[in-house]
């Protein structure tokens, strides 16, 4: 029997949608992803949040979860880029490098989105092969956090790789104005709307 996750299910079923294998993995998937998040904030050590915060919350405000935000993207690797310093919410300028390119289309676009290294974090023990996806889109400043949000990936073994938007999740300086926190380069602003993942603080 597979088992379902109660909150993402009966979301899915009210809008008359039939589950398969695959979609229940995937809601666990992302469930996963939201109970994780919503640990690391009540967790001191690890939260963005102050201890007033902390102490009233109750769990973040997700988008309902919507498979046409998981996409298969075209991974094109781009060696021999600079090194830049990425702007961010501070006068910090961490230095970073284009690693990368993937390419995909969503409700009727065809989107090119640049991917990054931060050249600090890639020298640490687990993030060697990590890459950053910071983006704006059109639900900023509305349902989304303004300042844009981040998907974590892993450099792709192959030509090509998923970018689940129902994973995407806010800059630590939207809970606190304490952090410095990259500031997405232009070029990575969809066209369209992610209405999907973690939505701007204070929504439900």
């Amino acid at each position: 029997m597979i088992k379902m996750i109660p909150g993402l299910l009966l979301t899915l079923l009210s809008c008359g949608q039939v589950l398969s294998q695959t979609d229940s993995t995937w809601l666990q998937e992302i469930q996963a992803f939201r109970d994780e998040m919503n640990h690391d904030f009540q967790d001191s050590l690890h939260s963005p949040l102050t201890d007033e915060a902390r102490d009233s919350f109750s769990g973040l405000a997700f988008f309902p979860p919507d498979p046409k935000f998981r996409v298969t993207a075209k991974w094109r690797h781009t060696p021999g880029e600079e090194p830049f310093k990425m702007k961010t919410t501070t006068d910090r300028l961490p230095e970073y490098v284009k690693y990368g390119e993937v390419e995909f289309s969503l409700e009727g676009r065809s989107i090119k989105l640049s991917v990054y290294r931060n050249l600090d974090l890639m020298k640490r023990d687990g993030f060697e092969d990590y890459l950053f996806l910071p983006f704006f889109d059109r639900s900023n400043g509305y349902e989304s956090y303004g300042g844009g949000r981040y998907l974590d990936l892993r450099i792709p073994k192959s030509d090509s790789l998923i970018l689940d938007f129902n994973k995407a999740y806010n800059p630590y300086c939207a809970y606190n104005h304490l952090y410095s926190c990259p500031i997405p380069p232009p070029e990575n602003t969809l066209p369209v709307k992610i209405t999907a993942g973690v939505m701007a603080p204070g929504k439900h």
